[in-house]
């Protein structure tokens, strides 16, 4: 059996690949991480035993997703040139200790009656595992795939929105059994921050990097203009400079925006759309849905990432923007009314969640080229922060208010949807305004040696 090397140097060790070590083992080890810290897309099922047993508000019940999801973006953008540089084992036994330690620090809050150490553990600490899990594979993968780099980004990031399609029953589960009061409640943070050690053990272990120069057999670089692809690399301090991040970032962090707004909220909001009909969605149903929104965003990562791979990141984008905004419209003024419609309408806005997420570090790719990708990725997933409060803060916030105002059902989430409605026509046109990366930014590379596969 052939052994991988490990190159070591001051402060880190990354392992490389062996002669003839298939590249498809690379996509189950990023999986193993984000599968993991894609528990907290099923955050909104622990919200109404927390609402009812610490005697909080829905908008507090979102704080702690919320500093998660600014904390992933804050320490994806800070570690992300440190994850190039220390490689992705490095980056996943980081995500491990950070992921799981903020499980356990919650199951201490829950247990004491401290909701203050819940926002701690799993928005403060949970959410830095959560940065750095979610970058810790993406150039390693576009750098084995760089003739699918969509399909590649989007395998992995698939198991971020998958998660909750295991998390969410199995939570559900286990606050059936362990209860629903604070003690319920601590256990089952506690059981979940260990078995999700073990599980991301897997990627840890799993993980390798190809050779310095390495290309799949039989491929060629090709720039593609029309495309948007360069043959030309940027670095990260220079491509936060160019209007092309920043006009993708307005796009990611409106297109998230939009998404994160229902996930959040979805267990309660399909309840509330439902109350008054003869159909009613009750709480145990309501888990269903989420796990059933998780499928789609699951879905859309690996979908429509792959299909961008074909028409180009700039066309996938115009149908995650367009198309979710009447597809907003269409759940708002038929889906009070229709059910499916308004499930399948909530799927394809949270499929092209998953799918923007997806597509993005493949649209770097394109843009700045794959010399520091993860690290402009890390930069990037600041519109990740941003959205992440912005999303349920409109979302809470709007029905907070229509909850005081006497409103009941769909009357809660009128305003908040015309809002989405409005980030996403904003976001189409900062898709159409991005064009190829100046040659003034470009890093100019000496031509490495080809290690061909096979």
């Amino acid at each position: 059996m052939t052994v991988a090397t490990e190159v070591k140097a001051p402060g880190y060790s990354r392992v490389i690949a062996p002669p003839g070590w298939s590249r498809w083992l690379v996509p189950p080890a990023a999986l193993s991480i984000h599968l993991a810290i894609g528990q907290a897309y099923a955050w909104s099922v622990f919200k109404p035993p927390l609402e009812k047993s610490m005697h909080i508000s829905g908008t507090g019940s979102a704080l702690p997703f919320q500093l998660a999801i600014v904390m992933l973006g804050l320490s994806a953008a800070f570690g992300g040139t440190i994850v190039e540089r220390r490689g992705p084992r490095w980056a996943m036994k980081v995500s491990l200790a950070c992921f799981s330690s903020g499980l356990l620090i919650s199951a201490l809050g829950a247990a004491v009656g401290a909701y203050w150490l819940v926002v701690l553990g799993y928005g403060f600490v949970g959410g830095i595992g959560l940065g750095i899990g979610y970058i810790s594979p993406v150039s390693t993968l576009i750098r084995w795939f760089p003739d699918r780099p969509g399909m590649a980004t989007g395998f992995a990031i698939m198991g971020f929105g998958g998660g909750a399609l295991i998390a969410s029953p199995w939570t559900t589960q286990l606050l059936s059994s362990f209860g629903k009061d604070q003690t319920g409640i601590a256990e089952t943070f506690l059981v979940m921050g260990v078995i999700y050690a073990v599980f991301m053990s897997v990627g840890v272990l799993l993980i390798r990097v190809p050779p310095p120069g390495w290309r799949p057999a039989g491929w060629e670089p090709s720039a593609n203009t029309s495309k948007l692809i360069s043959s030309y690399d940027v670095a990260a301090r220079d491509a936060i400079r160019t209007p092309q991040f920043w006009l993708l970032w307005i796009v990611l962090c409106f297109n998230v925006t939009a998404g994160i707004g229902i996930l959040e909220k979805a267990a309660p909001m399909v309840v509330d759309f439902f109350k008054n009909t003869s159909t009613p969605v009750t709480v145990a149903a309501s888990a269903g849905f989420v796990a059933v929104l998780s499928a789609a965003n699951m879905a859309g990562r690996i979908g429509w990432s792959s299909l961008s791979d074909l028409i180009g990141r700039k066309s996938m984008y115009r149908i995650y923007l367009g198309v979710g905004a009447l597809a907003y419209a269409l759940v708002w003024s038929v889906g009070q009314a229709n059910k499916p419609v308004f499930i399948l309408g909530a799927m394809v806005i949270l499929s092209f969640y998953g799918g923007g997420f997806a597509t993005a570090p493949a649209y770097l790719k394109d843009l700045f080229g794959s010399y520091q990708v993860g690290a402009i990725h890390g930069r990037l997933l600041t519109a990740w922060s941003v959205a992440g409060v912005a999303g349920p803060l409109i979302v809470n916030a709007v029905a907070d208010s229509g909850q005081e105002a006497g409103k009941t059902g769909p009357g809660l989430y009128g305003p908040s949807f015309a809002i989405m409605i409005t980030l996403l026509c904003v976001g189409f046109v900062a898709n159409e305004l991005i064009r190829p990366v100046a040659a003034k930014y470009h890093r100019p590379v000496a031509a490495p040696a080809v290690v061909a596969e096979g």
